[in-house]
């Protein structure tokens, strides 16, 4: 088992990740873990049996320019993996704030929590139609637990 660097478009690693599972998934490639480092654009890491299954998982994929020749060490990744060691205290039906982005400041209700991407959908509650819209985890703040106990909401 080893990690390779995969080089990627920037700001496309999210894509590439998505396409590479999908891929694995599909193939039924041992592929076990698909590494997004912080800070670290155009570069994903792919944790794998061997080389040929790591090319296997990102043959055809958009924005996959090509693995680097040989595998990277543990050791050299680990110190910017540590900051995803993060406990998410977020749960279904919260009234948190939008801190980045377009919405910022407006407040919203979960409607659902998707760990491994790191992103809440949320309902905007000033709206006048419910739409949903997809958020990085970070980009809110819980402000109120769903106890029954709000006066905001008007539902």
């Amino acid at each position: 088992m080893a990690i390779f660097a995969l080089r990627t478009t920037a700001n496309r690693e999210d894509q590439v990740i998505d396409f590479i599972q999908s891929n694995a998934q599909k193939k039924g490639l041992q592929v076990y873990s698909l590494i997004r480092a912080h800070g670290m654009r155009g570069y994903i890491f792919i944790e794998a049996e061997s080389k040929q299954i790591a090319e296997d998982a990102y043959h055809g994929v958009p924005y996959a320019r090509g693995l680097l020749p040989a595998p990277v060490d543990y050791k050299e990744i680990e110190h910017m993996l540590e900051q995803v060691k993060v406990q998410v205290n977020i749960q279904k039906n919260d009234i948190v704030e939008i801190i980045s982005g377009p919405f910022k400041r407006e407040k919203a209700k979960v409607t659902r929590i998707d760990q491994t991407k790191e992103e809440v959908v949320v309902e905007l509650l000033e709206a006048a139609v419910p739409i949903p819209i997809t958020v990085k985890l970070d980009s809110v703040k819980v402000i109120r637990r769903d106890t029954g106990e709000g006066t905001e909401t008007n539902e």
